[in-house]
C-alpha cells in the first residue's frame, strides 16, 4: 500500500479527488492501493527540558545552559492530535511507500519528517510530491514527477536546525532573563521575559526606531526658491541651517533678472512592476489597505487551497522557463474576468523578459500568480489579495511606461536654480494602477523655455524643520526584516540583501503577531510601536548579538546554505550551542562602575549626587534632569540608582499599590510605570504558542 500524507484535510481531499480515491474512513481516504491521510499542520514538537530530567522543571541559573545531547520528540497536546497521529502511524507501518505531500517548503518537510521519526518509520521508502499549485492539472503533473524523498534531506536538515536552534536560544535565554531579572520585589511572583532567536532582534529594531524618534530634536532650515513664468525653480545648493545666510542670498537675487541657461529633455522608460513574492505582496496590501501581514498570508493561503493562486510562501519574484507554455493559457482563462485589460495583449507573442522568466532566481517556488480558475466566492480579504495578484500578473506583460523628463536650469546674479517637469507620453502598464500612477502630467507643467531668455522673477524663502524617521508600519518592518535591518525601497538593492534577511517569507508575519501577543509592541493605526515592556526587555539584554538583526540574518543565510548542502548542519548547531554558552556566561557578569553614578540620559554628561536627589552635572547650563530616590514611597538604594543610570533600567520589578510594576528610565529622563501581565497569564500564552 502507498500512503500519502498531506498537511491539511482539505489538501488531502483535493489529492484524493484527483487520484479518484473515494473510500472515506476515520482520518483517511482509501482506495486503488492508496491511503491519503493528513496532519493538522504541526503534530509533533520537541520535548521540554523537564521531560529529559524532572529536575529541569525548576527554573534555575545553575541548570543553564541546557542543550540535549539528542533532541527528543513528542505529540502536541491539542485536541484530536493523538487520535490522528495513531491513524497515520498505523498506515505508515503498513505502507510499502510513503509520499510526502505536505507544503513544499522547509516547514512542510519538517512536519512530515517529524511524523516519520515519531512513528519509527524513517527507514521506509519515501517519495516527495512537490506542488506549486493545487489545481487538478498541477497535482496530476506532480504525481507523474515524484522525487526521491531523500533528495530533500538537506531541506529537512535546515528545518531541523531551525527548530532546534530556536529551542536552544529561546528556552535558555528566556529562562536566564526570567530568573535573573523577573523577580518582583521580595515576593515570589516572577515576570516571564520571553526571548527568541528571531523575534528579539525584530523587537530591538522597533525599539531603536522609536527611541530615535523620541530623542529627535527638530532643526530649522530654510529653502530658497524662485518663481519664473509661474514655474517654481529650486536653488541647486543645499538648504540653509542659518537664516542669515539664506536671507543674504535672497537679497542678492532680489530685483535681479533671471536667465534660462539650458533646457534639456530626455525620454525615460519605466519597466512594469515585477511579480509578487510573499513579502512584497504583504507590504503592498498593508500600504494600500492596512491589512496585516498575517491576514494577507492567511488570505493567500486560502486562495491557494481554493486553487486560485500558486504556492504563497515563496521568496522569488520570477517564473521558471518551463512555465512559458502555461502563461498564455492562464491569461486566456482570465479574460472572463479581465477582458478589457487582456484584449490588448498578443498572447501568441508575450514579452518574456528576464524580469519575468529567470531560472536562476527560482529556487523552491516561483512567484505568486493566478492559476486562471474563475473564483466562485471569497473569504475575508481574499478578494483584495486576489485582485492585487491578478493585476500584477497582467501588468508584467504590458508595455513600458514612456515619460518625457525636462530639466530647465537658470541663473540669477550667479546663483543657480533648476526646475523639473515630467510628462507621461505612453502610460503603458500604469493604466492598470490608476490609484498609484495617474496618467497625464506628473510634477510641474512646464511651458516652452528657450536658452538665453530672461525676465523678472519672484524669489522667496521657505522655513521648515527637519523631521524624524517614521515609525515602522508592517510594510516597512517587513522590508527591514527582509534586508536584515537595512530597510531600502530600491528593489534591486533589496534583492541583493535578501540573502541576509531575518526570518523567512513564511514566518515574518508570525513574528510580528508573536510580539503583539506578548505585549512587546502595539498597533497604533498603521504604525507598530514598542511598549514600555518591549523597551524594558531590550534594555535588560546586555548581549548585543542576541538583539542583532545582522547576526540573525547571518544565521538565516547559514540555514539556506544547509538547504543547498553547502554547510554541515552539525557545524551550525555547534555554533549555536557555543553562542548560547558564551551569552549566558557573559550576561551573568554584572558590570557596575561603583566609582560613578552614570550618564545623564538627556545630554550624556555625568550625574552627580545632591542633598536630596541626583542630577546632571551640566545643570548650570540648563540640563533639567533630576532623579529623586523616593519614587511613590519606594526608596531606591544608591546601588539601584547606579544600575538605573548605568544600565538605563532597574533590573528588579517592584510592587506598587498592589500591582506589579517595572520602574524604567526613559530616554527623556522620566520615570515611567510599566504594568506587567501576571506570570501565570504569560505562561499560559507560552504554552498555547508552543502547541
Amino acid at each position: 500500500m502507498k500512503v500519502i500524507i498531506a498537511e491539511k484535510p482539505s489538501v488531502a481531499r483535493d489529492i484524493a479527488k484527483v487520484l479518484d480515491i473515494k473510500s472515506k474512513k476515520k482520518g483517511s481516504i482509501e482506495g486503488r492501493g492508496c491511503a491519503v491521510t493528513w496532519a493538522f499542520g504541526h503534530l509533533v514538537t520537541l520535548q521540554e527540558p523537564g521531560e529529559y530530567d524532572p529536575a529541569l522543571k525548576r527554573w534555575a541559573l545553575d541548570s543553564l545552559p541546557f542543550v540535549p545531547g539528542e533532541f527528543k520528540l513528542k505529540l502536541i497536546s491539542n485536541r484530536g492530535v493523538a487520535e490522528q497521529f495513531s491513524i497515520i502511524k498505523n498506515l505508515c507501518e503498513q505502507a510499502e511507500e510513503i509520499v510526502c505531500a505536505t507544503d513544499a517548503g522547509r516547514e512542510g518537510e519538517l512536519i512530515f519528517r517529524y511524523i516519520l521519526a515519531l512513528s519509527d518509520c524513517e527507514d521506509k521508502p519515501i517519495r516527495r510530491l512537490w506542488l506549486n499549485s493545487l489545481t487538478s492539472e498541477a497535482i496530476l503533473s506532480a504525481f507523474k514527477d515524484l522525487k526521491d524523498g531523500h533528495d530533500y534531506d538537506p531541506l529537512y536538515a535546515a528545518a531541523r536546525c531551525r527548530s532546534e536552534s530556536d529551542w536552544i536560544v529561546g528556552l535558555n535565554a528566556t529562562r536566564f532573563y526570567t530568573v535573573r531579572h523577573g523577580r518582583i520585589g521580595g515576593g515570589g511572583d516572577r515576570v516571564l521575559w520571553t526571548i527568541g532567536r528571531v523575534q528579539t532582534p525584530v523587537l530591538a529594531m522597533i525599539v531603536e526606531r522609536d527611541d530615535t524618534i523620541l530623542q529627535f530634536r527638530p532643526q530649522p532650515f530654510w529653502e530658497l526658491t524662485t518663481s519664473y513664468r509661474d514655474v517654481t525653480f529650486k536653488y541647486t545648493g543645499k538648504r540653509f541651517a542659518d537664516a542669515v545666510k539664506a536671507d543674504d542670498l535672497l537679497k542678492k537675487i532680489s530685483e535681479q533678472a533671471f536667465e534660462v541657461t539650458s533646457v534639456s529633455a530626455k525620454k525615460k522608460k519605466e519597466q512594469a512592476l515585477q511579480l509578487f513574492d510573499l513579502t512584497t505582496l504583504q507590504r503592498e496590501l498593508n500600504k494600500l489597505h492596512g491589512i496585516s501581514a498575517a491576514d494577507t498570508l492567511s488570505a493567500t493561503q486560502g486562495l491557494y487551497e481554493a486553487k486560485l493562486v500558486t504556492y504563497p510562501r515563496t521568496d522569488s519574484r520570477y517564473l521558471s522557463a518551463d512555465m512559458k507554455p502555461r502563461i498564455p493559457k492562464i491569461l486566456e482563462q482570465l479574460k472572463s474576468q479581465r477582458s478589457e485589460q487582456i484584449v490588448s495583449l498578443d498572447l501568441a507573442k508575450l514579452p518574456f523578459s528576464k524580469r519575468i522568466i529567470n531560472d536562476k532566481k527560482v529556487t523552491d517556488h516561483h512567484a505568486i500568480i493566478p492559476t486562471g480558475i474563475h473564483p466562485s466566492r471569497f473569504g475575508p480579504n481574499e478578494q483584495l489579495v486576489y485582485e492585487a495578484i491578478t493585476t500584477q500578473f497582467i501588468a508584467a506583460f504590458y508595455p513600458v511606461c514612456l515619460k518625457n523628463i525636462t530639466l530647465v536650469n537658470g541663473i540669477s546674479n550667479k546663483i543657480t536654480f533648476q526646475a523639473r517637469g515630467t510628462q507621461i507620453v505612453e502610460p503603458g502598464w500604469t493604466v492598470l494602477f490608476p490609484k498609484k500612477k495617474k496618467g497625464g502630467m506628473e510634477g510641474q507643467i512646464l511651458p516652452a523655455f528657450e536658452k538665453g531668455e530672461s525676465g523678472p522673477h519672484d524669489p522667496s524663502l521657505r522655513e521648515g524643520k527637519t523631521s524624524p524617521p517614521k515609525h515602522f508600519s508592517e510594510s516597512s518592518l517587513l522590508g527591514a526584516m527582509e534586508a536584515a535591518g537595512k530597510f531600502v525601497d530600491d528593489d534591486t538593492l533589496r534583492e541583493a540583501l535578501k540573502e541576509r534577511g531575518i526570518g523567512t517569507p513564511a514566518t515574518r508575519a508570525a513574528i510580528i503577531e508573536t510580539l503583539l501577543r506578548r505585549n512587546y509592541i502595539r498597533r497604533e493605526k498603521k504604525q507598530l510601536r514598542c511598549t514600555d515592556m518591549g523597551r524594558c526587555l531590550i534594555a535588560l539584554i546586555r548581549d548585543p548579538l542576541l538583539k542583532s538583526p545582522e547576526m540573525t540574518g547571518e544565521w538565516e543565510e547559514k540555514l539556506k546554505q544547509i538547504e543547498r548542502s553547502e554547510l554541515d548542519p552539525d557545524d551550525f548547531m555547534k555554533g549555536i550551542e557555543s553562542y548560547i554558552r558564551e551569552m549566558i556566561k557573559n550576561s551573568s557578569i554584572r558590570t557596575l562602575d561603583t566609582s560613578r553614578w552614570g550618564q545623564c540620559p538627556l545630554c550624556g554628561n555625568e550625574v552627580i549626587k545632591g542633598k536630596k536627589a541626583y542630577g546632571c552635572s551640566d545643570w548650570k547650563r540648563g540640563c533639567p534632569f533630576v532623579l529623586e530616590p523616593d519614587y511613590n514611597g519606594q526608596i531606591l538604594s544608591p546601588k539601584y540608582i547606579q544600575m538605573l543610570l548605568q544600565q538605563h533600567i532597574l533590573p528588579h520589578p517592584i510592587r506598587l499599590d498592589g500591582e506589579l510594576r517595572m520602574v524604567i528610565l526613559s530616554t527623556q529622563g522620566l520615570m515611567a510605570d510599566l504594568r506587567l501581565p501576571s506570570a501565570g497569564r504569560q505562561k499560559k500564552l507560552e504554552e498555547k504558542e508552543r502547541q
